[in-house]
């Protein structure tokens, strides 16, 4: 299958790495290439270093970019390891970075790669295919209290106990091997009413388990931070994410880097000499226009934040 990601917000991230002439710059989700290949045809001499944890993302990615493969570094790993990765390539500071994070089209749409409840297929949702635990891991090999967990708190699904418990009990007869016996067993967890709202049933699970597979959220702080003390002094980050958990952390982070003194408001003067090391550049999350919604649907949950450092 060919690799095929549409980038979402495209035009409004670029313009927000506001790339220089000369500088170093980092695709923290390189999926196709397709933020990457307009950050290099923004200069002449912009240089980049594209990372993935998906090897067939970076075979796309690889070849989309050839023209430019003498200011690329293509880097098979997870983006959180952003520090040690610059350090093995000799690279001190970036003057941009963007994090696209989420699942891109071609994983979803690739059937064998088990993301998609749409598709029959076993059981995966592995974003880097040579390690770690796979979706039937973990529907497997958790209890039902650890799976209405992930449910919960990685789907915000209000049916967690009722679906985890429609997956114990036919785990005692087989494993759940494929997409579609997952599907059927969430469905029989939500009541018909709430079956019929809020678009597929399966989307919240689904989503709660690609989490669990890969540690999205367990790596997104930490990696925020790290990609923030890698950016030289006016260099951007731009980070897209697609639901209000990743979000959330997104919002939190920025703030605290952008936050300031953090005395109680009654003594007479500052003690602590803690400053802002950066400032957001967007109050408010940027998100897709009417256009893009209407050429993307997947776009509609994505907004963008951007900060810099100061």
């Amino acid at each position: 299958m060919e690799f095929k990601h549409i980038s979402v917000l495209l035009e409004e991230s670029i313009e927000a790495l506001s790339i220089k002439h000369i500088g170093v710059y980092v695709d923290g989700t390189l999926g196709g290439g397709g933020h990457s290949l307009r950050i290099l045809s923004q200069s002449e001499k912009a240089c980049l270093v594209g990372i993935d944890r998906d090897k067939e993302a970076l075979l796309a990615a690889s070849e989309r970019l050839k023209d430019y493969k003498d200011r690329v570094i293509f880097h098979h790993g997870n983006y959180s390891e952003i520090k040690s990765i610059l350090k093995q390539y000799g690279i001190d500071g970036i003057d941009g970075a963007i994090l696209d994070l989420g699942v891109s089209s071609y994983q979803l749409d690739n059937a064998q790669r088990g993301f998609s409840y749409n598709y029959d297929a076993p059981l995966d949702m592995r974003m880097d295919q040579s390690e770690g635990i796979n979706a039937y891991d973990v529907v497997n090999t958790y209890d039902k209290y650890r799976l209405a967990d992930v449910f919960r708190n990685y789907g915000e699904e209000k049916f967690a106990m009722r679906i985890a418990e429609k997956i114990e009990e036919y785990k005692k007869t087989k494993p759940v091997e494929t997409t579609f016996e997952l599907v059927e067993l969430i469905k029989a967890g939500i009541p018909a009413k709430a079956r019929r709202e809020g678009g597929h049933p399966a989307k919240r699970v689904f989503q709660a388990i690609r989490i669990e597979v890969n540690n999205e959220l367990g790596v997104l702080r930490q990696a925020v931070e790290d990609f923030f003390d890698s950016l030289n002094k006016g260099g951007r980050l731009a980070i897209i994410t697609f639901h209000s958990l990743e979000d959330r952390i997104v919002k939190t982070a920025f703030n605290e880097l952008c936050k300031g003194c953090t005395c109680p408001h009654d003594f007479p003067v500052c003690v602590c000499g803690k400053t802002p090391r950066g400032k957001v550049i967007n109050k408010k999350p940027i998100t897709a226009s009417e256009r893009e919604l209407d050429e993307n649907s997947r776009s509609s949950c994505a907004k963008l934040r951007i900060i810099e450092k100061l």
